[in-house]
């Protein structure tokens, strides 16, 4: 004769008695309603999120600007320095006897 694991089946009569309440507990009108509230904070939280996104894309434009703005200053200044060289060479030195 085959013996009854009555631990197995406890769990699993235990397991589908969960379900079937649970199932009952996740549909009902103050579930519902909690999952609204969640979903209106996660948006909420989202356009937060996006506005300091935008900000901080802002920002990072703004200082690649300048850091171009410093690179060409520094390029026209270093142009007008070899120009400035280029037009004061020595003389060449006379020959010694």
């Amino acid at each position: 004769m085959m013996e009854i694991n009555w631990k197995k089946a406890a769990l699993f009569a235990g397991g589908t008695l969960f379900g079937s309440a649970g199932i009952k507990l996740l549909t009902s009108k103050d579930a519902k309603k909690a999952y609204t509230n969640v979903t209106a904070a996660v948006l909420r939280m989202k356009d937060c999120v996006m506005e300091t996104a935008t900000r901080v894309q802002e920002n990072c434009g703004d200082i690649l600007a300048d850091a171009k703005d410093i690179n060409e200053a520094r390029a026209a200044a270093a142009e007008q320095v070899v120009e400035d060289t280029g037009a004061e060479e020595p003389a060449p030195a006379a020959p010694q006897e």
